[in-house]
């Protein structure tokens, strides 16, 4: 039986709290403001989030007045709380999109609890660096993203999980009941069913313990967490719970292992995804191949995870909970690297990053002084039209971030100098693209532009717009930026006007006029047209 957690025979300094603390407020803020909600994930649930905070109705989310059954609310509600709270001082979207940043702090606490927890202290603060540096957790880390809150009760579990596995000579079982209860509880409405395979894998920790207390202990507090907002919405809407579970249902009879998907493009997505965590998790699990008790349960979480991932389209989004225990698995053994191995994985880290980060220097250095020419126009290609003007405090958190950068080439050896380097490199880039290259990427992601452009081509009053090939992401888009909500194709009769997304220099339907047309500054391949009925 298992007397607590192993450590790793690593005798180097440990690496400064502080240090560390810095590392993820930088990476955690940078970007999640000061831009507009972008085309698809973000947009959506920002626009959900608005549509709790100006409208009500915060049982079930919506998408400009229409039931969503794609996602649970709990992300949502914070999300509105935050953009109500904070509305003097930000902008809805910007104020709502710092839910992320709260639940993704507390996935990184979490995580590095978790990690304590089952391998020791070393792992404890490895497990934060891996993730900063893990490329799948980028993007759904600075977006408005419901899976965020998932990863965070998941990590929350996988704490409570290593501290019973620890046993009552280190006094942690109750503390880690209470976090499995509430970590397994939460999950369900943060991210659905998803959230529960994630934090369920956690369940069998007591039961490997025999610690049947603190079983019963979790399950007494996760039972009612789970089921307070089904019981409430079946008994208040039963028609947006039964649409819920047909949801679920359809999507669950719909997958099978790798559906007419090639397996090779689920292999590519994870390698990406995963970089570098993966192959770091495949040398953790060879080095404790004699002793893999104290990974069983990230063990587990990956088997379900992976499951899960090969029955569905291979997205990014589909990879997190694979991540979460690839990470802990990885935080066993990435102290204890072969000399070698550590080397390159430093050495590659410190150029990669510098090489990309004189890249994104010059890609500002066109967009301001229009210098190196040939890039400044590639950018006046893919953003026409914009013009962007630095402040001194962008210039100088960016300068000051790259001379950071420069100063961490000196830091002396320590087997966590590799797992360090690689999440600085990820924070450098994300931080100098958000400080730098971020009015450029929103001119041309956001909506706001076409939407605003749209409603002047419109009359004042308008009986409704009947809607043809528009997404979620633009429908939420319309409804935040304009308050325009459309109409399903089924009542088409009923509108004079119809909103269409087609092509250049597409020909009007039988029966209708164009009044106008736009896109994105970005995009020339999608385009709105705004046609009225003829008379």
């Amino acid at each position: 039986m298992m007397q607590g957690p192993f450590h790793s025979q690593s005798n180097s300094p440990r690496l400064p709290a502080a240090a560390l603390l810095l590392l993820a407020a930088i990476y955690l803020l940078a970007g999640v403001i000061n831009h507009d909600p972008w085309k698809t994930e973000d947009a959506i649930h920002i626009g959900i989030a608005h549509g709790f905070a100006a409208h009500g109705n915060w049982l079930f989310p919506h998408v400009a007045g229409e039931p969503w059954p794609h996602t649970a609310p709990l992300y949502h509600w914070v999300a509105a709380l935050l953009g109500k709270a904070f509305g003097g001082l930000l902008d809805f979207h910007n104020a709502a999109r710092l839910t992320t940043t709260l639940f993704g702090a507390l996935f990184l606490f979490a995580l590095s609890g978790a990690a304590r927890a089952l391998h020791g202290a070393d792992a404890g603060r490895a497990a934060p660096l891996l993730a900063i540096g893990t490329l799948g957790l980028l993007a759904p880390l600075h977006e408005a993203q419901p899976a965020v809150a998932g990863l965070a009760c998941a990590a929350l579990a996988y704490w409570g999980g290593g501290l019973i596995l620890q046993g009552p000579a280190y006094a942690a079982p109750l503390r880690g009941a209470l976090l499995l209860g509430v970590g397994l509880g939460l999950s369900f409405p943060a991210h659905g069913l998803v959230g529960l395979l994630m934090a369920g894998a956690v369940l069998p920790a007591p039961i490997i313990r025999r610690d049947w207390k603190s079983l019963a202990l979790a399950l007494l507090i996760a039972v009612p967490l789970i089921a307070a907002w089904p019981l409430l919405l079946s008994s208040q809407a039963p028609e947006l719970w039964a649409q819920w579970l047909q949801w679920w249902q359809n999507e669950l009879a719909e997958a099978t292992l790798a559906r007419g998907i090639p397996q090779d493009k689920h292999v590519e997505q994870l390698i990406w995804a995963a970089w570098p965590v993966l192959p770091i998790a495949a040398w953790s699990l060879w080095l404790h191949r004699h002793h893999l008790l104290p990974l069983a349960i990230p063990l587990l979480g990956m088997l379900l995870a992976l499951l899960w991932f090969l029955t569905g389209s291979p997205r990014t989004l589909a990879t997190l909970p694979l991540l979460l225990p690839f990470i802990l698995i990885a935080a066993a053994g990435v102290d204890r690297l072969r000399r070698g191995a550590a080397n390159a994985f430093d050495w590659f880290a410190m150029t990669t990053f510098s090489c990309f980060a004189v890249l994104i220097w010059l890609g500002a250095s066109a967009q301001a002084l229009d210098w190196p020419p040939k890039i400044a126009n590639n950018f006046e290609k893919l953003a026409p039209g914009h013009a962007v003007q630095y402040s001194a405090f962008a210039l100088a958190f960016a300068v000051l971030i790259t001379l950071a950068w420069l100063m961490s080439w000196t830091l002396r050896r320590a087997s966590w100098r590799p797992t360090l380097r690689w999440a600085a490199g990820t924070t450098l880039l994300w931080a100098l693209v958000a400080t730098l290259w971020m009015s450029w990427i929103d001119h041309g992601k956001s909506y706001r532009a076409v939407t605003l452009s749209l409603r002047a081509a419109l009359p004042q009053q308008v009986n409704c717009i009947e809607r043809v090939g528009l997404g979620a992401a633009q429908r939420a888009s319309l409804d935040y930026f304009v308050g325009i909500r459309t109409t399903p194709p089924t009542r088409a009769g009923d509108c004079e006007w119809r909103l269409a997304e087609g092509r250049l220099n597409q020909a009007a339907p039988a029966g209708w006029v164009e009044r106008w047309q736009g896109h994105r500054p970005s995009d020339r391949k999608e385009r709105w047209f705004l046609y009225q009925r003829q008379k």
